[in-house]
């Protein structure tokens, strides 16, 4: 039996939204075919974006989508994607795939299909290749009102009012393919960047600086001691690959031992979320640097017969257990992660789309999105799980909980691959009206694919109070959201 240990008139930090977010690169099958498919394709669109994609995206309330990369950012020019598609520069996408990248895709395309999702853009802009006055020309032409010959160059490629654009990466991996630079060098470019990135009118930039690569606590502690008061947040990357980066193993077929590692790696991102929240914590006592997870997720090999550089996996209950743990991991963690992007939206790594021509997926990681959606911007409830292990370093249980006034939504994943849990959830003297619930589960290699969509999410049925505790049973490999009424 486990526990989950509530007090839900003791509310914390508000789990910010964008903590839901996604990230689209100019990588494989995800922007194009994914997200865009041009205005003249048969496939149904609006202006070019893929309609059932962009339903689909609505429906688990996407707050945030990063673009334009991920590596691809510290290639791209901005001016190359705007103007005359005819027009525009195309060139060879060298990081991923050699394929030709013909930038119908541009910054005009990016705003449409945001304002479509109704979501925020946070666009990565280039310090890799880039120079100081492309990036501060870019903020311009996105979020000035004024008269100069930048702004005049937005109206004649159409748009008259500036985006008010928030969200502003000042580089990607810095220390890796975005320029192979120490921490100290990239803190004095960060501070010189950023200092030409203007606020226009009323729109503020959030300034958000290139962080480290997993556990590299010291180059936080470099970035925080010398640029972190110019910095509104910085980035952390972090995947869970079950093996090398050489043979990372397959996404579809592995056994129960792999499928244990997996998790046992993925819940790895409390303990790096904790040793940078230690270092930001010395800087920063007062919170106001925030964390952004923006590249999370599984790592596999690729599926057999497609391109190495496209990066296109299939996604199991796996995958939706390790998106479930992690969801829960930033949750308790909602004081000091303000965002976190998971990689990527559509056909690249652990997507929550698959497309096939006219033919579109959702993946079990797209269901674990849905039955946790309700968390967003609701007040973090602080609590404590008693479980013990479904195997040597994996909890059985993992949970988090939020408020917004009289609902409770508790967020549980049981990680044994073979057997049920029984689980309570204790509300401290608090006694629910009512509890309902939802669950997603099945065997662990289970998969949704063009074929057959088995994995979906049903009712969550037997769901019992007892005074202050509700009680639920959780079937083996089990994703769920437990509503309570109080």
């Amino acid at each position: 039996m486990a526990r989950v240990l509530l007090d839900p008139r003791v509310t914390g930090a508000k789990i910010n939204k964008n903590i839901y977010g996604h990230f689209s690169e100019h990588l494989g099958r995800c922007v194009y075919q994914g997200l865009y498919v041009g205005e003249d394709s048969p496939i149904p669109n609006v202006k070019g974006m893929r309609t059932d994609v962009v339903e689909a995206l609505k429906k688990i309330g996407i707050p945030v989508l990063r673009w334009p990369g991920g590596c691809f950012a510290d290639e791209y020019h901005w001016e190359d994607g705007i103007g005359p598609k005819a027009e525009r520069k195309r060139m060879v996408n060298t990081n991923w795939g050699g394929v030709v990248e013909d930038n119908s895709f541009g910054t005009h395309e990016f705003l449409e299909l945001c304002a479509q999702l109704g979501c925020e853009p946070y666009i990565n802009a280039n310090v890799g290749s880039g120079t100081v006055r492309e990036m501060a020309e870019w903020v311009e032409y996105l979020n000035s009102a004024g008269d100069s010959t930048v702004v005049q160059k937005r109206w004649r490629n159409g748009r008259k009012d500036p985006w008010g654009v928030k969200y502003w990466g000042v580089g990607n991996e810095s220390w890796g393919c975005g320029g192979n630079m120490r921490p100290e060098y990239y803190a004095d470019e960060f501070r010189r960047y950023q200092t030409y990135c203007r606020n226009y009118g009323d729109n503020k930039l959030y300034r958000i600086a290139c962080g480290p690569s997993e556990n590299d606590y010291r180059w936080m502690e470099v970035l925080m001691e010398r640029a972190g008061r110019y910095m509104d947040a910085i980035t952390l990357h972090y995947y869970t690959v079950p093996g090398t980066w050489q043979h990372k193993g397959s996404a579809t077929e592995f056994d129960q031992e792999e499928y244990e590692l997996t998790l046992r790696k993925c819940l790895r991102m409390d303990e790096i979320i904790t040793g940078h929240e230690q270092i930001m914590n010395r800087y920063d006592p007062s919170g106001r640097v925030g964390l952004i997870v923006d590249e999370w997720g599984t790592w596999f090999d690729v599926e057999p017969g497609t391109n190495p550089g496209f990066l296109y996996q299939q996604s199991t209950l796996r995958d939706a257990q390790v998106a479930a743990l992690t969801l829960n991991i930033f949750n308790q963690h909602a004081a000091r992660v303000v965002m976190a992007n998971l990689a990527q939206t559509v056909n690249v790594l652990q997507a929550v789309i698959l497309t096939e021509g006219d033919k579109l997926v959702l993946t079990p990681t797209y269901h674990v999105f849905e039955l946790y959606k309700a968390h967003q911007e609701g007040l973090l409830v602080p609590g404590h799980v008693e479980t013990d292990e479904s195997a040597p370093g994996v909890c059985r249980l993992s949970a988090s909980a939020s408020r917004k006034e009289n609902t409770l939504t508790v967020t549980m994943a049981n990680t044994s691959a073979t057997e049920a849990c029984e689980a309570v959830i204790s509300l401290s003297g608090t006694k629910p009206a009512a509890a309902a619930g939802r669950v997603l589960s099945g065997d662990m290699h289970d998969k949704n694919d063009f074929e057959a969509s088995p994995v979906a999410i049903q009712p969550l049925t037997g769901i019992g109070i007892e005074g202050d505790e509700v009680r639920v049973s959780l079937p083996a490999c089990a994703v769920a959201e437990i509503t309570v009424t109080l």
